[in-house]
C-alpha cells in the first residue's frame, strides 16, 4: 500500500504544493496523515473481518452497488496508471536520456514481467519493499543536502499562514484514495489474513503503511522547502526533478531519476493488481487468468499514456479524482459495518465509525469541488 501510494503523482503534488504554500504545506500534510489513518483503519478492518473484497461487501449492502464501486475503482486505477506509466518514462529519460514513450514501454515490460513469474504475489511484495527502501534512503539524503528550515516547518505545521483545502484533498487522494484505499486490504485477503482475530495485526499493518508513506512525504516536503526557501524556481514541466537537482546538483538529478522510476513502477504494479482484484466480480476469467488480466491492464494504461500526454497535469488530477472516490467507497463500507447481516457478531468500534463518517463527508464535498476544478485544467 505504501509503495502504491508513493508514485509520481505523490512526488509531483508534494513539490507543487510546497512551492505554492512553503512551510504552511506542513499543515496539509499533518491533516492528511490523520485522515489517511482514519480511512485505512476503517477500510482494512471491515474488509478483513468480513473476509470479503470491498465489492462483495457493497453487493451485500445493495445488489449492484459492488459493480458500480468496481467501475469507479478500475477507472480511477486506470487514470492513476496513465500517470504512473508517464512517471516511468520520465524516470528513464532522466537516467538514460531515453524518449519518454520508449522509457514508458520498457518500464511497462518490467512490471509485466513480475506477473509472469510463478509466485507473482511474493515477487510483487519483495519488489515493492526493496524499491521502497531505496526511495526513502535517497530522498533522506536530498532532504539533508537542501538544508530546510526545520524549525519554521514545525511552527507552520501547527500555525499555518494559509490553509489550502485543494492541497489536502489532492494529497489524501494520492495517498489513500481510489484503488490505494483497498490495495493493502485486498493483498491481506490474498495472503490469508482475515477474521476478527486478526484486527490488531491489521490495524498495525495499516498504521505502518501510512507511516511509511507519510515519512516519504515529509522528507520530500523538507527537501522541496529547503530549495524554494532559497528563492530557487522549480521547473513547471517537472517540479520534483528541480528539487533534487537544485538540492544536490547532477547527483541529485540522477537520484531523482532512480526515485521517480522506483515510485512509478511500484505504483504501476499496485494499481494494476488492485484494479483487477475489483474486476473479479464481473466474470470468473478475472480470477482464473488474474495475472494475464493484470498484464492487459498495464498494456491498456501504456497505450492511453502514449495518446493522452500531459503527464504532470494528469498526475495532479488523478489525486483529486481518487480523493472523491475515497469518500464514496469509505461511505459504503461504513454503512456496511453497521449491518449485522454483513458483519455477523463483530461490532465495529463507534469511534472508528464517527471519525470515518467525518472523513467521508469532508472528502465528498471538497473532493468533488477539487475534481471539477482540475478537470478543466486537464482537458
Amino acid at each position: 500500500m505504501a509503495t502504491s501510494a508513493i508514485g509520481p503523482g505523490f512526488l509531483t503534488s508534494t513539490t507543487v504544493f510546497t512551492a505554492q504554500l512553503y512551510a504552511s504545506f506542513g499543515f496539509a500534510i499533518l491533516v492528511s496523515i490523520i485522515v489517511d489513518i482514519i480511512a485505512q483503519l476503517n477500510v482494512w478492518r471491515i474488509i478483513t473481518v468480513t473476509n470479503m473484497p470491498a465489492q462483495d461487501i457493497a453487493n451485500l449492502l445493495l445488489p449492484g452497488l459492488g459493480g458500480f464501486l468496481s467501475i469507479l475503482i478500475i477507472a480511477g486505477g486506470l487514470v492513476f496508471n496513465i500517470g504512473n506509466i508517464a512517471g516511468c518514462g520520465l524516470g528513464l529519460n532522466v537516467l538514460f536520456g531515453l524518449d519518454v514513450t520508449t522509457g514508458a514501454l520498457i518500464s511497462a515490460a518490467v512490471a509485466m514481467l513480475l506477473f509472469l513469474l510463478k509466485d507473482a504475489g511474493r515477487a510483487m511484495d519483495a519488489f515493492a519493499k526493496i524499491l521502497g527502501f531505496v526511495m526513502i534512503g535517497l530522498t533522506l539524503y536530498v532532504a539533508f543536502t537542501s538544508h530546510p528550515p526545520i524549525a519554521e516547518a514545525i511552527h507552520k505545521t501547527f500555525l499555518p499562514d494559509r490553509i489550502d483545502f485543494m492541497s489536502i484533498v489532492t494529497i489524501v487522494g494520492g495517498t489513500v484514495g481510489g484503488y490505494i484505499t483497498f490495495a493493502g486490504a485486498h493483498r491481506l485477503l490474498d495472503a490469508g489474513i482475515s477474521g476478527a482475530g486478526s484486527s490488531k495485526q491489521v490495524d498495525q499493518s495499516a498504521a505502518t503503511a501510512i507511516g511509511v508513506a507519510s515519512l516519504m512525504r515529509i522528507l520530500l516536503f523538507l527537501a522541496a522547502l529547503g530549495v524554494v526557501m532559497k528563492g530557487s524556481r522549480l521547473d513547471d514541466s517537472n517540479p520534483a526533478a528541480s528539487v533534487f537537482q537544485l538540492a544536490a546538483g547532477q547527483i541529485g538529478y540522477i537520484i531523482f531519476g532512480i526515485v521517480l522510476w522506483s515510485a512509478a513502477v511500484t505504483s504501476v504494479v499496485g494499481a494494476s493488481f488492485t484494479s483487477i482484484s475489483f474486476a473479479r466480480s464481473f466474470h470468473p476469467v478475472f480470477s482464473e487468468k488474474k495475472n494475464a488480466c493484470i498484464i492487459a491492464f498495464i498494456v491498456c494504461a501504456t497505450l492511453l499514456f502514449a495518446v493522452f500526454g500531459k503527464p504532470v497535469k494528469v498526475l495532479i488530477f488523478a489525486g483529486a479524482f481518487n480523493g472523491f472516490i475515497l469518500a464514496f467507497s469509505l461511505g459504503i463500507l461504513l454503512i456496511a459495518a453497521t449491518k449485522s447481516r454483513i458483519m455477523n457478531s463483530y461490532r465495529h468500534p463507534r469511534a472508528y465509525l464517527v471519525a470515518g463518517a467525518v472523513v467521508a463527508l469532508i472528502m465528498l464535498v471538497f473532493g468533488g469541488m477539487t475534481m471539477w476544478n482540475e478537470l478543466g485544467k486537464v482537458f
